[in-house]
């Protein structure tokens, strides 16, 4: 079998982040979303939450699940058995970050490889800033949001969750 990881911060999760998953998931076996703790950043959203949106946006994958990394992300990988990271690029800054990170990444890790998707036109100016800028000025967020994850968005705001 194999898996693959997708790894992000996703708070929150967008279509962007969804489109990359079922790419992967139409590729590998098993596709892990990988939820990442990143002591850089001050998330809107909590660890659970976050968790919360990227099950309910990848609810129609069979073969996509979502978990939490606190550590480095090849030892996740490694303790997953993945053989693959599966990352999205918007464009050449992107890239360039993202080849870094995965040879880092290899060098931890040598038998992971990464995969760069290119973002697709309709999602490269899409990111999780601009959707938490959005959300504090109370923005329709549907063609941000993957459906399943903006019922569960709303939950959270309204603090039912």
């Amino acid at each position: 079998m194999k898996t693959a990881v997708c790894p992000g911060s996703f708070d929150p999760i967008t279509v962007g982040h969804l489109d990359l998953a079922e790419r992967a998931a139409a590729i590998f076996d098993r596709v892990i979303l990988c939820v990442m703790v990143n002591g850089e950043k001050h998330p809107m959203f909590s660890l659970a939450e976050r968790l919360e949106l990227a099950r309910a946006a990848a609810a129609h994958l069979p073969n996509v699940e979502a978990a939490a990394c606190g550590g480095l992300l090849a030892d996740f990988a490694r303790e997953h058995g993945a053989c693959a990271l599966v990352k999205g690029a918007r464009g050449g800054a992107d890239f360039d970050w993202e080849l870094q990170l995965a040879q880092i990444n290899r060098d931890l890790c040598p038998e992971l490889d990464t995969i760069l998707l290119p973002a697709r036109p309709e999602h490269r100016h899409i990111s999780s800033t601009m959707v938490r800028e959005m959300l504090r000025y109370g923005q329709d967020l549907r063609p941000y949001i993957p459906a399943g994850a903006l019922s569960a968005l709303h939950r959270i705001r309204e603090g039912k969750v």
